[in-house]
């Protein structure tokens, strides 16, 4: 579901926020916030996503990135 929101300069750090749909509390289960890390992981390794920080909340995702 899109807000309008679009990144336009692809190399730029970006500010995101990741929210999960009828903002169920998914994280506060281990196991969920693991294959959030994994797949972080995964976009770092073979994507070249950045991540300068993130946090994770029990229904959301905060995200400081970019993908050069």
């Amino acid at each position: 579901m899109t807000t309008g929101y679009q990144i336009e300069d692809q190399s730029a750090l970006y500010y995101l926020t990741l929210q999960v749909v009828d903002w169920i509390d998914v994280f506060t289960r281990q196991i969920y916030r693991d294959i959030a890390i994994d797949s972080l992981k995964y976009c770092q390794q073979n994507k070249g996503l950045q991540i300068f920080g993130y946090v994770i909340m029990s229904n959301h995702i905060h995200l400081i990135a970019n993908s050069p």
